[in-house]
């Protein structure tokens, strides 16, 4: 379950009860809300017989009772002991002060009919498959739109949405927090589940950012308030993507028998306080499964969990033995993402893993690394971010020769079969995880010590980057001395995270060819374009509101960076720059001649159009990075 949570101690709560309770508060209570969770947030939470309670001074406490999901899904399960209660500005601070939990905290629907196939990512109760009695499949009905209950959902959902953007996040404090709730609990309703995901990511970043969390990055706000009210605004004009509506998250689904073999692990540190591994699987048939431990406990959790015992069929395997090792599983279930369950039916039986020159991941290098990017920067533009994330998300495999160091980084050049080594495109490698718990850092040092060293690498794109790779396990590239020379329990790969390089792991200083210092390292198009003005008005919208916009117009300064990107040649980033500052600065005044509340639909269509239009530009600048072979630092 995806959570923000601030308190280890305090469970999840759907948006529905937390908006319940704000909204049962009056005027004067809503005032002194955003204080009093910020100081209930840091109150201990006291644990016995599955009621969690908060001490809130000396003639309250808040009790709360989570359901079998271990979520609050119901106002009964939050009970306070004060006169006011249940409209009391305890209660709906502590719920205030509880993470938000997904969808699938609610009862799961009623299964299909057993006369009915679901379609994978097809909308639960729609584009059901009816069997025939001769095993053909009728068409599944064309889209029709979105039902006139949904549009009214969607149009509410934007409207809160764009109050939120207007606001910014100072001014988006618990109350615009609440109204985002209720209207993604609507949307909900209504089935838009794409939408209402949307919404409740927007709410877990509001949160993050204004409590400063390490983790936070402004960057996947922007993005996230951008997809939300682009879907809202589809789903309003009624759009007949079915897309749009996106899919019931559901639990675990069967996935019969499989055999998939270890990747690498990947250590996961969160900035809630989580942390554990995942081990990434492979499939005989080149699909990509993974096994998760993750719990609270930071990053001491992480180190720990990646020789712990894998929660999956005998459990005789840890998550170091699986990561080079195998498993032929029977009555498998999966979660969407490709996670696999560890239910009571599922048998796993140990079996022996492949090197990476065998099988699925053969197939995996044999890929040249600009077709597989562009497939995944597709995936990333598709109309689902739900549906396209995982295969964005999806390992990438290649064969570099490095180059030299750029800071924390190392700049190498693919190797391609029939092209000059020095001809390769020139790619930067970053660590996935800089935490000095782990051993990444460490073994990115002992790397860049070695220009001329050919490594096969596997990774995840960094589509934020020029042509920008950070790899989670390395291993040797066959055939050639100048490679890595692991130890055999390692099984021919070293999992960056974990494994740390050591000198003797590396080939002879002889063997390795002279190399100069790194020169010509083509410039960053997305640091050097006059691009990065339209993104800093984007993301000051965000995180300083419609005033923090409008304020360049008010210095005078309005033709500024409108001016400089038309220089540049980004014409439609200088129109809609000057069209987002115009809008931001409007005034309306009423019959009297007061000034009037700024009408804030106009505004986030504004800012809309605006975060699309970089975030297309942006893609194109990173993927024509990666076809031409261009890094920076």
């Amino acid at each position: 379950m995806n959570t923000d949570q601030r308190n280890a101690g305090l469970p999840p709560v759907t948006a529905d009860v937390v908006a319940a309770a704000v909204e049962s508060l009056t005027a004067r209570l809503r005032k002194k809300l955003d204080a009093a969770i910020e100081s209930y947030a840091a109150l201990p939470v006291e644990a016995a017989d599955g009621v969690l309670r908060v001490k809130c001074g000396e003639d309250a406490e808040v009790a709360l009772t989570p359901g079998p999901t271990g979520a609050v899904t119901d106002a009964g399960q939050a009970v306070c002991s004060c006169l006011l209660a249940p409209r009391c500005l305890h209660r709906a601070a502590v719920l205030g002060a509880c993470p938000v939990a997904d969808a699938d905290a609610v009862a799961e629907p009623e299964p299909a009919p057993a006369d009915t196939v679901q379609e994978p990512g097809t909308p639960a109760g729609a584009g059901a498959v009816a069997s025939t009695g001769n095993g053909t499949p009728d068409e599944p009905p064309a889209p029709t739109g979105p039902t006139p209950a949904q549009v009214a959902a969607a149009t509410a959902l934007w409207g809160a949405a764009a109050a939120v953007l207007a606001a910014g996040v100072p001014a988006a404090g618990a109350v615009p927090q609440a109204e985002l709730l209720r209207a993604a609990h609507t949307a909900r309703l209504a089935g838009l589940h794409r939408a209402e995901a949307a919404a409740l990511r927007v709410v877990r970043g509001l949160r993050a950012a204004r409590a400063r969390h390490s983790g936070h990055r402004l960057a996947d706000l922007v993005a996230n308030v951008s997809e939300l009210l682009l879907t809202t605004a589809r789903l309003a004009a009624r759009d007949p993507d079915p897309g749009l509506v996106g899919t019931a998250r559901r639990a675990y689904r069967p996935g019969g028998g499989l055999r998939v073999q270890g990747v690498c692990r990947e250590p996961v540190i969160a900035a809630t306080g989580y942390g554990g591994v995942v081990t990434h699987l492979v499939s005989e048939d080149g699909r990509w499964f993974s096994v998760a431990d993750v719990k609270p406990g930071g990053p001491a959790r992480a180190r720990g969990a990646g020789t712990a015992s894998v929660a999956l069929g005998s459990g005789t395997l840890d998550h170091a033995q699986l990561s080079r090792g195998g498993l032929l599983i029977s009555g498998a279930t999966l979660s969407p993402d490709g996670r696999l369950g560890s239910g009571k039916g599922v048998r796993a039986t140990p079996v022996a893993g492949l090197p990476w020159t065998q099988g699925a991941l053969a197939a995996l290098f044999a890929r040249p690394l600009a077709e597989a990017v562009a497939a995944r920067l597709a995936a990333r533009a598709g109309t689902d971010p739900e549906r396209a994330g995982r295969t964005a998300d999806e390992l990438i495999g290649c064969d570099v020769v490095l180059v030299g160091a750029a800071g924390e980084h190392l700049l190498a050049r693919e190797l391609t079969a029939g092209r000059p080594q020095e001809d390769g495109p020139l790619i930067r490698l970053a660590p996935a995880n800089g935490h000095p718990d782990l051993a990444h850092t460490a073994n990115f040092r002992r790397l860049a010590s070695r220009p001329g060293l050919r490594l096969r690498v596997i990774g995840r794109l960094d589509p934020d980057r020029a042509a920008t790779l950070r790899p989670l396990a390395v291993g040797p590239v066959p055939d050639t001395e100048e490679t890595l020379r692991l130890p055999a329990e390692w099984d021919g790969h070293a999992d960056l995270g974990y494994d740390r390089i050591q000198g003797a792991h590396f080939p002879p200083p002889d063997v390795l060819p002279l190399t100069g210092a790194v020169v010509g390292v083509p410039p960053d198009p997305l640091a050097q374009a006059p691009l990065w003005r339209l993104r800093r008005l984007v993301e000051v919208a965000v995180s300083g509101g419609r005033r923090a916009v409008a304020e360049p117009a008010r210095d005078g300064d309005r033709a500024g960076s409108a001016a400089a990107l038309r220089r540049g040649g980004f014409r439609a980033a200088a129109d809609l720059s000057a069209a987002l500052t115009a809008e931001a600065d409007r005034r309306t005044r009423d019959v009297f001649g007061r000034t009037a509340e700024a009408d804030p639909d106009r505004y986030a269509q504004v800012w809309l159009a605006a975060s699309v239009y970089l975030a297309g530009t942006e893609r194109a600048l990173v993927q024509a990075t990666w076809e031409h072979g261009e890094a920076h630092v």
